[in-house]
């Protein structure tokens, strides 16, 4: 299956996909992240073939998500660790876990729970402010076109323009001309 490339896409969604979006890529970060880090033990937990995993670890070391280390010369053996980068997806990791609980919950329930090391709590991960640390949702959220904001495909609605009104989540998409100072 030819997957589509987003590389062109002036979308930081669609360049985060384009780096992290293939189907084994957030389990492969995942189970780094749980501490399998040798070639092998990741092939044996996820069932992927070995030339499938060697190309996804191969684009995550090239798109600096994990670095390579050696850890024996003869043969030549590698262990795959997170960089900065990879850390910063952990959260995300989490986030479509607590999505998969609430929404599509394997029988039996939870296969994890989250654990807050500081307090020693179980917790659900939820997204907050940066400014005022409360809560934030669907409903409570503007989008209003950034700095980068540029046409192209799939950023039509965010590029019309610093006039451009801001995007209510879940209201009808604005029609063309409509808020942009003209017919």
């Amino acid at each position: 299956m030819h997957r589509t490339s987003f590389a062109e896409m002036h979308c930081s969604i669609a360049q985060t996909l384009e780096v992290v979006g293939e189907w084994w890529t957030p389990l492969i970060l995942r189970d780094v992240y749980l501490g399998l880090h040798r070639f092998d033990d990741i092939t044996e937990n996820l069932g992927i073939s070995r030339n499938l995993l060697a190309r996804r670890l191969d684009s995550l070391v090239t798109a600096g998500i994990l670095v390579r280390r050696p850890y024996q010369d003869r043969p030549p053996r590698h262990e795959y660790h997170l960089t900065e980068a990879g850390r910063d997806l952990v959260p995300v990791l989490m986030a479509l876990m607590a999505w998969g609980d609430r929404w599509v919950t394997p029988p039996g329930g939870r296969p994890a729970t989250l654990v807050h090391d500081t307090c020693g709590e179980e917790f659900t991960p939820q997204v907050t402010c940066s400014s005022c640390g409360q809560h934030v949702t669907a409903a409570a959220v503007t989008v209003r076109p950034g700095p980068g904001a540029a046409p192209g495909p799939g950023t039509q609605l965010l590029a019309r323009g610093s006039a451009a009104p801001a995007v209510r989540p879940g209201s009808p998409p604005l029609q063309a001309g409509v808020g942009s100072g003209g017919g």
